[in-house]
């Protein structure tokens, strides 16, 4: 009866992250292509970086790395996973299964480091111009890796829903 009990409640600890990590994907999106916006345009307006753009590039890798956070848990969490490291042969031929357990958390690695590094470099920069340049430069290349990484309803690779509920 324990065993049942746990079960249930893992199981919806799972659901749980994975609409929370659905949503974060969106905050994140909403988060990087602000902050494209707002880098583009003060870099070709020359324009002070202001407060506010230091609080929308720092908020921009803290939700990335909430998203990163999420994306681990359910990663080691996933039966998509361990059945792709319990049967390795037979899940690789899967296209769906092997961009879950690979194609995708290594994209999405790569973009969380390049918001990482694009943030701590563009807070380090002299001038406003090099802060923006910088944010556009690192942010523009995450966000295009995201997009490529996330599976929307239209992937030929892996289609899930806009948005996961338990």
């Amino acid at each position: 009866m324990f065993y049942l009990y746990l079960s249930r409640l893992f199981k919806f600890m799972y659901t749980g992250f994975l609409f929370f990590h659905s949503i974060t994907r969106w905050l994140l999106l909403l988060s990087l292509v602000y902050s494209v916006f707002i880098a583009f345009k003060g870099y070709f307006s020359n324009a002070k970086f202001s407060n506010h753009d230091n609080s929308v590039r720092h908020w921009t890798a803290t939700i990335s790395h909430i998203q990163l956070i999420l994306g681990v848990i359910l990663y080691i969490k996933s039966p998509i996973i361990k059945f792709f490291y319990s049967n390795y042969a037979e899940a690789k031929t899967n296209e769906e299964i092997s961009f879950f357990a690979e194609v995708h958390v290594l994209l999405m690695l790569i973009s969380v480091v390049l918001i990482t590094v694009g943030s701590a470099k563009a807070k380090r920069k002299a001038t406003d111009k090099e802060k923006f340049k910088t944010m556009l430069i690192w942010f523009t290349s995450a966000l295009l890796i995201i997009l490529v990484a996330i599976p929307w309803p239209f992937s030929p690779l892996a289609a899930r829903p806009y948005l996961r509920h338990p």
